[in-house]
């Protein structure tokens, strides 16, 4: 039952993650990076230093392994910051099929840094991976720009946040891990606004005229980013902690339907042949080396279901 509530959170954070990107590409085109970083992990350090007052008594943080949490941290706070710009250049449909690249390039991980034996198969699965995310990039494409690989590097820091964020699950709670993400993120952003914060006063008081929008919903608009980022998360860390990678790693790709649906609803993107094409091979490819991964470690789905 365990590993069913995993899916179900797992799930539940894809949803969370597509409106997230949605609305930060909505709020992209007139607010500044550093007041939407600033403002989202502000959100959540709130958030967090509240619950764990409330179930821990203090908002002092503990860790059974610092580092690990300050690395994590460093890692979704440098993602957030690509992942803006890239949404800034890309449809979001495009962006998260990118961005399923996440878990193949795990298996080159895995092969590297743990010395992981990797079967032929599995290594041509990742190989299909990146042609998919080739046809939907299209290099020599007129639509294509240089910034449109920005994502691929997105895919290199996000691989490193999955692999410590299924680490630190086994090692600290929840709330412990949001909130160490959380102080890091506001951190480091609160360090950058003041280098931009001439440009955002500007930039904030031109948005709603921008975005054709009043100043009250400018700041849901923000407000939204930064709940969706913290449910998101949230979610993300309780499945990890009930499941094992390769189970829930199929369900991530629920993302893309969630992405297509909102870039549809919001923006009227629609789908051409070869972005279809390109996304397909990337979902194909990353199921079924999830798949294979769980069979090369004989991991049996009849016990995983009856748990």
């Amino acid at each position: 039952m365990n590993h069913l509530y995993g899916i179900a959170f797992v799930m539940c954070a894809a949803a969370a993650f597509a409106t997230l990107d949605t609305a930060t590409k909505y709020v992209s085109v007139a607010v500044p990076f550093a007041v939407v970083m600033w403002f989202r992990f502000g959100f959540q350090v709130l958030t967090t230093s509240i619950w764990l007052v409330r179930t821990q008594g203090t908002w002092r943080l503990s860790s059974v392994h610092i580092r690990l949490q300050i690395y994590r941290g460093v890692l979704l706070t440098g993602s957030s910051i690509l992942a803006f710009f890239s949404l800034k250049l890309i449809p979001v449909s495009d962006f998260t099929a990118l961005m399923m690249l996440t878990p193949l390039l795990m298996t080159v991980v895995a092969a590297l840094a743990l010395k992981e034996r990797i079967s032929l198969l599995r290594w041509l699965l990742v190989l299909m991976g990146f042609i998919g995310a080739m046809v939907i990039i299209r290099p020599g494409h007129e639509a294509f720009t240089w910034g449109s690989l920005l994502p691929l590097i997105l895919v290199l820091t996000s691989a490193g946040f999955q692999m410590l964020t299924y680490k630190l699950a086994k090692l600290d709670s929840a709330a412990v891990t949001h909130a160490y993400t959380g102080w890091i993120g506001f951190a480091m952003s609160s360090v950058i606004l003041p280098f931009v914060l001439q440009s955002s006063f500007v930039a904030w008081s031109s948005a709603s005229s921008v975005l054709g929008v009043s100043a009250w919903t400018l700041a849901s608009l923000l407000l939204l980013i930064a709940v969706f980022a913290t449910i998101g998360h949230s979610f993300l860390i309780l499945g990890y902690a009930r499941a094992p990678v390769a189970v829930l790693t199929p369900y991530l790709y629920a993302q893309i339907p969630f992405a297509v649906l909102g870039g549809w609803l919001v923006f009227a993107h629609q789908l051409d042949g070869w972005t279809l094409l390109g996304i397909a091979i990337i979902a194909i490819s990353g199921v079924l080396g999830t798949w294979l991964t769980a069979r090369e470690r004989h991991v049996d789905l009849r016990v995983i279901l009856d748990n």
